[in-house]
């Protein structure tokens, strides 16, 4: 698939892009959750300052993705050793 030409507004700047056009859904819902935080700060918190919000929002979005990648890591250690724990069930019951 080619490249697109779309607009994204995040707090009322808008940003030219070229994306691929099986990323655009992706990327407008990105868009919309930054506004959308941002919008949620700027309600719940005495900051007026775009660049102070957008800031909290990159704190945001990266703790969060920080805490699923340590998520995935466990995850994959459990499932390593739930493999190994099969693998020498079988080894088990098929040298009898």
């Amino acid at each position: 698939m080619g490249e697109i030409s779309i607009k994204i507004n995040i707090a009322d700047r808008v940003y030219p892009l070229k994306v691929n056009m099986e990323e655009e859904e992706i990327i407008r819902r990105a868009a919309k959750l930054i506004n959308d935080r941002v919008k949620e700060y700027q309600e719940n918190y005495a900051v007026k300052d775009k660049q102070d919000l957008l800031s909290m929002c990159v704190l945001h979005y990266a703790t969060s993705a920080l805490k699923a990648e340590k998520r995935v890591g466990v995850e994959d250690t459990e499932v390593a050793e739930k493999v190994y724990q099969l693998d020498s069930l079988l080894n088990q019951f098929f040298s009898k």
